[in-house]
């Protein structure tokens, strides 16, 4: 079964995250948005990719696209790496400028598609596959990249 094709409208799914409980279509609002995941909190890798995505936070709000990360981990655990991935962005003091999804059962992953089938956490669980999804206003997508977690961005 493939998972999400371009032109496809994007689930509408409602998820926890660093800023509370969301509709997927109410945070998007009218604008663009850009969903990445993430394997693994506190990674080195993921931390310095969402850094990275922190620091050019701005110049997506000028653009007027809403960013949101997804990890498979808590909102408590979220909460707490954001601090770490502000730190190594240089604005240890300021908070991430956008929420983080918790997928801690790897409901939405696998809605979405995006396990991936040979890389597995210490307990043998699959981990997200790195994926980026970018979503019109319409909510279709249009544009997505998917590959392994042992693959850094």
């Amino acid at each position: 079964m493939p998972g999400l094709l371009l032109g496809d409208e994007f689930p509408n799914f409602e998820a926890d995250t660093t800023i509370g409980r969301i509709k997927f279509h109410d945070f998007l609002g009218s604008s663009w948005g850009i969903l990445f995941s993430h394997p693994k909190d506190f990674t080195p890798v993921c931390t310095t990719e969402l850094a990275r995505a922190a620091k050019l936070s701005e110049e997506f709000k000028k653009r007027d696209v809403k960013m949101i990360a997804l990890s498979i981990d808590s909102v408590e655990d979220h909460r707490n790496w954001s601090k770490d991935v502000m730190a190594v962005s240089g604005a240890a003091e300021t908070p991430l400028p956008y929420p983080i999804i918790a997928d801690d059962k790897r409901e939405l992953s696998v809605k979405l598609g995006m396990l991936d089938p040979d890389e597995r956490d210490q307990a043998g669980m699959p981990l997200t596959a790195r994926c980026v999804f970018v979503i019109g206003p319409d909510k279709k997508l249009k544009l997505s990249i998917l590959y392994p977690a042992t693959t850094g961005r």
